[in-house]
Parts: C-alpha cells; sequence; structure tokens
C-alpha cells in the first residue's frame, strides 16, 4: 500500500508516539491529521511540519477522545479537508492508576470509538475507500505489568477488540484492515515519570524499575516504523506486532476455530 495520496488521522500526536507516527506517515507521502487534547504542543508542531512539507499537508484539531461529539468532528473536518481518511492510528493513552476510570475512558473506550468512526467513514459497503486502522496496545496487553493492572486490562481489552474487528470486517467485506502495535517500555514522558503514575500500588516502585531495566527501552522512531509496517503491507490484518528491545515480532494466537 503506497501511501502517496493517502489520508490519515492520529490520536494523541502532538508528542511521543503519535509525533512519531505523525512523522514518518508524512515523510512516506500521506497527509495526516494531527489530534491530540493538547492544543499548543499540537499547534507548534504543526507549525514546524508546514516548514518542513507545506501547510496543505497537515491539520491539527483539538480532540478529547472520551468526547463522542469532539471526535466526530474532528474525523469529519479531517475527512472534508482531505477528501476521506484512509488510514486510522488510535494512539491516545494514559498510564495512571490512581485514575483508572479515565484510563479505561481513554485507553479502551476511546480506541473503540475511533474505530467505530472509521467504519462509518471508511467502509466499502457504505462508499468508503477502505484503509487501515492501527490500534495502540503494548507489551501489557499481551501479559501483566504488575503495578499497572487496570493499564494492563485497557491493553488487553484493546487488543481483543482489534483482532475481533479485523475478522468481523474480513467476512464483512468492509474493506478496512485492523492491526495493533504492542510496544515494550519508549522513551516517552509516560515511562519517565513510570513511579509516579502506580496509585495503589506505588509500594512496587522499585520492582517497576527493575523491570524496565530488564526490558530495556525503545525509541519513538523504532515503534513508528512498526506501525509504517502494519499501515502498508496489506497482507496483515488481526495482527499484534510486538516491539522491544530484543526485537520485533508477530504474536502467534492460539486458534479455537477448527
Amino acid at each position: 500500500m503506497s501511501l502517496d495520496g493517502k489520508a490519515a488521522v492520529v490520536t494523541g500526536a502532538a508528542v511521543g508516539i503519535g509525533k512519531a507516527a505523525v512523522e514518518i506517515l508524512l515523510q512516506n507521502g500521506a497527509k495526516v491529521a494531527i489530534l491530540d487534547i493538547n492544543r499548543t504542543a499540537g499547534e507548534n508542531l504543526k507549525e514546524d511540519l508546514n516548514k518542513q512539507y507545506g501547510a496543505e499537508k497537515t491539520l491539527f484539531l483539538q480532540c478529547d477522545v472520551e468526547s463522542e461529539e469532539q471526535f466526530k468532528a474532528a474525523f469529519e473536518e479531517a475527512a472534508k479537508t482531505f477528501g476521506g481518511v484512509d488510514i486510522l492510528c488510535n494512539n491516545a493513552g494514559i498510564m495512571n492508576e490512581a485514575a483508572w476510570e479515565k484510563s479505561v475512558t481513554i485507553n479502551t473506550m476511546g480506541v473503540i470509538r475511533g474505530s467505530y468512526l472509521a467504519l462509518e467513514h471508511m467502509n466499502k459497503l457504505k462508499g468508503g475507500r477502505g484503509g487501515v486502522v492501527v490500534n495502540m496496545s503494548s507489551m501489557a496487553g499481551l501479559g501483566p505489568f504488575l503495578s499497572c493492572p487496570v493499564y494492563t486490562a485497557t491493553k488487553h481489552a484493546v487488543l481483543g477488540f482489534t483482532r475481533s474487528m479485523a475478522a468481523a470486517s474480513a467476512v464483512s467485506g468492509y474493506g478496512l484492515r485492523f492491526n495493533a502495535l504492542c510496544p515494550g517500555f519508549v522513551q516517552t514522558d509516560m515511562i519517565s515519570d513510570v513511579t509516579s503514575r502506580l496509585g495503589r500500588f506505588s509500594h512496587l516502585s522499585d520492582a517497576t524499575m527493575q523491570l524496565v531495566e530488564k526490558i530495556g527501552i525503545i525509541n519513538v522512531s523504532e515503534v513508528a516504523e512498526c506501525l509504517l509496517e502494519l499501515v502498508t503491507d496489506e497482507t496483515r490484518n488481526g495482527e499484534a506486532l510486538l516491539v522491544f528491545q530484543k526485537g520485533r515480532k508477530y504474536v502467534t494466537f492460539p486458534s479455537f476455530v477448527q
């Protein structure tokens, strides 16, 4: 899948993994709608990208993925500006065990909300062009993160939802692929102050840092490269791509259907 002339929407796009995703999509020819709740960071990024790619290649829209109204309006504006949407990266997320309900709302409900908006706009059965949705799960979506059980639960949910949507789309003929990206620890603000995000599990700070040291930290560009792979490789649907310091690999899941 060539990205020339394609239009993408990225949530949580102003900093960290989201910013790296925006940059790699632009580098490969796509136009990108930058969605983020942080207006200052989003406008600053848009200004910087204008100098490199031209103002017509990007669009910044302030958006809180917890809000159905804001998310719907932003998606519609992106589709109107770019003449449609071909790619969605549901990247917005938080890790805060003290605010566990907000974590569920952003990490899981935000992904579901975005995926359903993509289905409305991109579904070939409704006149859309088809395309691909990449949902940000985590290594914690594949196994337990001892000090962040709610974060772990939300990322397991993202993975299960993504794989189910991929199967539903394939059978229904929607023309959309759904894949999940599962990074390990990434050098972002989230990991730099991870011990302040543990809430009632703050007593596990030392164990958390030992785990980080054991697994290692990767940079956002490595995650963005995996995103690009999931977007461009049209054979990938229902995949979970794990990326951490030891490399990257597609996860093999047990099959219960003979």
